[in-house]
């Protein structure tokens, strides 16, 4: 055989990234100076200023990234930096509708003016309720009332006393019938000078105690007195009516200038011409309803305890004269900021609340119209959880047709109540908002294929990034970050050591050694537990061992589940051996997630190959454990070997590939360079290195790519190693193309600094082959051979011997016959 030669291994320096000390230039966060700076996310900020201060419709914002990304933070930020230059916008006030008292009316006044309008009509009632009283019972009004009364009524008088005396001249009298509750006044014959009914002089005539033609003239004329009866009480009616309307006349012409004189000071001090139709209403309902202020002043107490509670006893007489407000921005300075965490129907456009009386009976009004989020963020800006809104019953529908249309409509929704609806349908209003959801990048995406209207209002996408460039700069404003962290969270300071291995933190979150994690709550958290465990040893400031401490206890606390794998490794349950060798056997490396935590683990792959037609067969995917990028890593394979082996001759094997004790799904093709390896060791019959794992993703032409969770992998074998034992040969394969992601931990880089572990980078498959069997991969010689003795050279070899064994085998099957 062809022994290969020695191969690349990495370096302690290529393992981790340190942080110099010298960028650091202060002993503790004490002496840091704090910047308020948004660290890490230009672009994202570029896309948000540009959607906040171009002032155009449908220039919404839409904020994708991961949570912890300082999303909030940056939108305030920038928020309180526009809204301090921005106009304060107007109170919005709501108002009966007199003359349609089912869709009250929302006017807009200037912040402030609808907290002193509020105020100056409740003042414009009280004073009201006093001086309308007083008026009513004045002496002036009360002579004035009974003249026009008394003149009426005498004028009534003369005609009942003509009528009387007409009645008396012709024989009759006038009488007064009680019937029930009701008096009726009739026309009755005098007979023996006394008045008797028209009936009992019809029986008179019957027994023959009066002449017929006496009761006949007494029957007509009785007739005619009655018609003259009868318009003489439409005349009374008449006269009562003008009695009526005469008063109404007179209170109205004595209350008027109570009334008109402090409305027109209202409509000199509040220059609004909608406010304006609203007060010549108001006086116009005060005057017809004077009667209200009477009702108030005689209205007594009630007698009996708990009766004052009553509907009736707490009715508002004055109610359509109150004031609603509905947004008050009497203390505001600049534009509105809101942040809406519940963005339900009725917080976010408003609603109509209804209140039960002591009967049960659901009633409003206007005054029970609440504003919404949308309404108190008018004039501007409104903060949105994107997947809170979508899953709240009807919110994104309406959301949509009042940002498209820029207006508002209040109304009372609840589609699990059966009498939800409202009568009252308040006037829409006209509103001028920025709205800033929140989401990730995947819902984005989903509502700007699948919502027609999405991209009409949401035009400006502000993306989050999750690293930045790991530069001087930006860990300065890392340092100044840990700084503002200590001091609103009454944090120990941090020491020189302590920042430093917070960097480094932040460096492996990245995943790259040149980038640093912009997912700042994760830090902070860091920074809280950190400096708990260094108030529990009592020290002044945190430093780097505290930093540690805090990761160890942080992954001790979820960590369970990669123990109990750890603990089945060693005592040989799940079978992994890390010492010898073996042909077409090799330990490929996974990571598991399990949401709150990320570990490697080893895993047996093996590979058995036969006579036959099948090619490489994926036992995962044929028991339906496999993913589809797994499946496609592994008919990657079969691409590498037709394109290395089979060009002159058919690929006439069946081999299968197995992840042993794999009993749930597996996806990912980072383990297909391990599948290779294994496939071409059993062809070789080249035993492979079981002290050394596998990860790399192959492509067809044998070149290894990258893959994800390259730390954790790493970490999972050595922690299986350290535990059995090291021996100093046992070590890693990985891509050459993960070298910059390497950030892994002390002791592993101790180890291999000590030798006791090897880390080897490779860029092709060919190089892995080679450290796994320790002989020369091969070369292609220009007649299509290979190298003797080497790895290809024995693969080639044996699929030549199963092609031409297959084609004896097919012709002996033909012969049989």
């Amino acid at each position: 055989m062809k022994k290969s030669g020695n191969h690349r291994e990495l370096s302690p320096k290529e393992l981790r990234w340190e942080c110099d000390p010298k960028l650091l230039k202060f002993k503790t966060t004490e002496e840091v100076k704090v910047f308020h700076n948004i660290i890490g996310q230009e672009r994202a900020i570029k896309a948000i200023r540009l959607g906040l201060e171009l002032d155009a419709p449908g220039y919404n914002i839409f904020v994708t990234g991961l949570a912890g990304t300082g999303r909030r933070t940056t939108i305030k930020s920038l928020l309180e930096e526009i809204d301090k230059s921005k106009k304060t916008p107007q109170d919005k006030i709501c108002v009966n509708n007199f003359k349609n008292p089912d869709m009250p009316r929302i006017i807009k006044l200037p912040a402030g003016d609808g907290r002193r309008f509020k105020k100056d009509m409740e003042k414009l009632i009280s004073e009201l309720k006093k001086e309308i009283p007083r008026l009513f019972e004045s002496e002036n009004y009360q002579k004035r009332r009974t003249e026009i009364v008394e003149k009426l009524r005498e004028k009534e008088k003369k005609m009942a006393r003509k009528l009387e005396e007409k009645v008396r001249a012709e024989g009759f009298a006038l009488v007064e019938i009680q019937m029930g509750p009701f008096v009726r006044h009739d026309v009755a014959p005098i007979i023996k000078g006394k008045p008797i009914n028209i009936e009992q002089l019809e029986q008179m005539v019957i027994k023959g105690e009066a002449p017929r033609e006496e009761y006949d003239k007494a029957k007509e004329k009785r007739k005619k007195l009655l018609a003259e009866l009868e318009e003489l009480y439409k005349t009374t009616k008449k006269i009562e009516k003008e009695i009526k309307e005469r008063l109404a006349k007179l209170d109205q012409e004595l209350a008027e200038p109570y009334i008109d004189e402090p409305l027109s000071e209202l409509k000199e001090r509040y220059e609004n011409e909608k406010l304006h139709q609203y007060l010549d209403e108001a006086k116009e309902s005060l005057l017809e309803n004077l009667k209200l202020f009477l009702v108030e002043k005689k209205a007594p107490s009630s007698p009996f305890p708990g009766l004052e509670k009553s509907p009736a006893a707490t009715m508002d007489l004055f109610l359509d004269y109150r004031v609603n407000l509905l947004v008050d921005n009497y203390e505001a300075k600049g534009a509105p900021v809101v942040i809406e965490n519940n963005p339900s129907y009725k917080n976010l456009f408003g609603t109509i609340e209804r209140v039960p009386d002591q009967r049960g009976a659901w009633h409003t009004d206007f005054t029970k119209i609440k504003a919404g989020s949308l309404l108190k963020a008018d004039g501007g800006y409104l903060i949105l959880n994107a997947i809170d809104v979508l899953i709240e019953p009807g919110v994104w529908v309406a959301l949509k047709r009042t940002l498209k249309s820029g207006v508002l409509e209040i109304q009372s929704y609840d589609p699990l109540f059966l009498l939800g609806h409202s009568a009252l349908k308040p006037e829409p209003v006209e509103i001028d908002v920025k709205v800033v959801m929140i989401g990730d990048d995947r819902l984005y995406r989903i509502l700007y294929i699948f919502e027609d209207d999405f991209k009409k209002i949401f035009k400006v996408k502000a993306d989050f990034d999750t690293v930045m460039e790991n530069t001087e700069e930006n860990i300065i404003a890392t340092c100044s970050f840990i700084k503002k962290t200590c001091e609103e969270e009454k944090l120990l300071h941090f020491d020189r050591s302590a920042v430093a291995k917070v960097i480094e933190y932040g460096v492996r979150l990245a995943g790259r050694k040149n980038k640093i994690s912009t997912e700042f709550s994760k830090l902070v958290d860091l920074l809280r537990e950190a400096s708990y465990w260094a108030k529990k040893e009592g020290a002044k400031y945190v430093t780097a061992s505290h930093i540690e401490k805090a990761l160890e206890e942080k992954i001790h606390r979820v960590n369970m589940i990669e123990d109990k794998i750890k603990e089945l490794i060693r005592e040989g349950t799940i079978m992994i051996d890390i010492e010898g060798e073996k042909v077409g056997q090799v330990n490929g490396l996974s990571v598991i997630q399990l949401g709150d935590h990320t570990f490697g683990k080893p895993s047996k792959i093996t590979a058995e190959v036969s006579l036959g037609k099948l090619g490489v067969i994926n036992i995962e995917r044929e028991a339906a454990l496999s993913g589809k990028t797994h499946d496609k890593g592994v008919l990657i394979l079969s691409g590498y070997l037709r394109g290395k082996y089979a060009q002159d001759k058919p690929l006439s094997m069946s081999a299968s590939l197995c992840f042993e004790q794999s009993y749930s799904g597996i996806d990912g093709d980072s383990a297909s360079s391990t599948e290779l390896y294994a496939i071409l060791s059993s062809l070789a019959n080249l035993p492979l290195r079981q002290d050394i794992a596998v990860t790399g993703s192959v492509n067809q032409k044998g070149e290894i790519q990258p893959i994800g969770g390259v730390n954790e992998k790493i970490e999972g074998f050595f922690d299986i190693c350290k535990a059995k034992g090291l021996t100093g040969t046992q070590g890693v394969i990985i891509p050459e193309l993960n070298v910059p992601d390497l950030m892994l931990r002390d002791d592993i880089v101790k180890a291999v600094a000590e030798g006791k572990f090897h880390i080897y980078p490779v860029k092709t498959v060919d190089e892995g082959i080679e450290i796994l069997t320790g002989v020369k991969a091969g070369k292609k010689k220009k007649d299509g051979t290979y190298e003797e003795e080497t790895v290809h050279y024995l693969v080639n070899k044996r699929l030549e011997e199963l092609a031409s064994k297959l084609t004896e085998f097919e012709v002996g099957e033909e012969e049989k016959p």
